[in-house]
């Protein structure tokens, strides 16, 4: 039997709901990772992981096989990473808490994805500062040079099989939470990281919704990063809007730039997220830096973020990344074409609706347009009054923005009772 042949068999072994040995899951990889499989008996593979899971040696089996079917990065020490389960709208974290990290000290090479169902991933938002893409060689480099990067793993050859994977995914807008375990701790272990800090949000219009289901997630990370010699602290939390103003690339770099400057307007939900993150994971770290000992992680972090540390590391990172350091929130432009929309009643914000956002933002053109997307005005429990303005559309197209003018008359953003 051909291994192309044996692929597919082992496809409807597991849509007829049967385990795997590690052999059959290295040889589906590599058919995937080395783009002989094909786009459909791939999305199969992905919809019978949708369907009935993995069982933990399963997953163990995904996660190695795409990590040594693939390329991976070598740095000696401690290697600091970050992660979310993501799909929030308006969260960028990641992009406060690498600066944070290097600027103590550690490296932490961020590869990161871009949306899949969101309004943008931290790699499209990126983007828009420096180039993301690199070779393996050249990430590391940069690392060794500034302490960390932020990059897209798409052109890494970093577990090429969860890319093809993902790419599959995108239009039917689902991954299952097998997939996004493998998929995150895949990334980890080719990265090198030794310590992780993993957030989970839990919420109504989250990707995962019950506290029930997150502590699931988090036993199944926890069995992986002890396989693989990863030391994980996880932050399980509940979020009920976005953490963030802006939503989309250039909206979202804003906010990002507007706590790492520490202007009196920035987003204080998103500064306090970020802290907590890295002030967790620099306690994780602080446990094997014996030079450390005693310390405070997230007091370290306060004092990388309020004496500007952060934001003079983030600038050497983008300037290694081939970008311009000369950035600061109020030099990033928006789409030209910019809509209001006022509240049609007078009330308090009871819910708002994260999935509603993400469509919104990507039909307005976000991420590849990363001039487009929403800035939120309003916070869930505020009192609004009829004709109030809740939020801003941004785009670059006018029948893009005129079709989410439309679109947001019929699609709730903001539930106000």
């Amino acid at each position: 039997m051909s291994e192309h042949n044996e692929a597919i068999a082992i496809i409807k072994k597991k849509l007829e709901g049967k385990s795997l040995t590690y052999n059959e899951v290295f040889t589906l990889m590599d058919e995937i990772a080395n783009k002989r499989l094909g786009p459909i008996p791939t999305s199969y593979f992905a919809a019978a992981g949708f369907q009935s899971g993995f069982s933990k040696d399963e997953l163990y089996y995904l996660t190695k096989a795409m990590v040594e079917t693939g390329k991976q990065l070598h740095f000696k020490g401690i290697v600091a990473d970050k992660h979310s389960t993501g799909g929030v709208a308006g969260t960028r974290t990641t992009m406060i808490i690498v600066p944070i990290i290097a600027a103590a000290g550690y490296k932490i090479p961020k590869n990161s994805s871009r949306a899949i169902t969101s309004a943008a991933g931290t790699a499209d938002t990126m983007e828009l500062l420096a180039k993301v893409t690199f070779s393996i060689s050249e990430i590391e480099k940069i690392v060794e040079k500034v302490g960390g990067c932020i990059v897209w793993g798409g052109h890494l050859g970093i577990a090429p099989a969860d890319d093809i994977i993902i790419q599959v995914e995108e239009p039917m807008m689902f991954e299952s939470y097998d997939k996004i375990i493998v998929s995150i701790m895949a990334k980890k272990v080719a990265s090198c990281a030794s310590h992780l800090v993993l957030d989970i949000p839990v919420g109504p219009y989250m990707k995962i919704k019950h506290f029930k289901d997150a502590d699931v997630i988090a036993k199944k990370f926890n069995e992986l990063g002890k396989r693989f010699g990863i030391k994980m602290v996880i932050d399980i939390n509940e979020t009920l809007d976005p953490s963030g103003r802006g939503v989309g690339p250039a909206l979202e770099v804003i906010d990002v730039l507007k706590v790492l400057e520490q202007t009196e307007d920035r987003p204080m939900k998103l500064e306090t997220k970020a802290l907590r993150l890295a002030g967790r994971l620099l306690d994780l770290i602080f446990k094997d830096d014996k030079s450390r000992k005693g310390q405070s992680g997230e007091v370290v972090a306060q004092e990388m973020l309020t004496s500007g540390k952060a934001l003079t590391k983030l600038k050497e990172i983008v300037k290694a990344q081939q970008g311009n350091p000369d950035i600061s929130s109020d030099k990033i432009k928006t789409g030209k074409y910019e809509i209001e929309i006022k509240s049609d009643r007078t009330g308090k914000i009871t819910a708002v609706e994260n999935k509603q956002i993400n469509t919104i933002a990507r039909l307005l053109g976000s991420p590849n347009d990363k001039y487009a997307g929403i800035r939120l005005h309003r916070r869930l429990y505020e009192h609004v009054k009829k004709g109030e303005v809740l939020f801003t559309l941004y785009s670059s197209d006018k029948w893009r923005s005129e079709e989410a003018k439309h679109t947001v008359k019929h699609m709730m953003v903001y539930r106000i009772g």
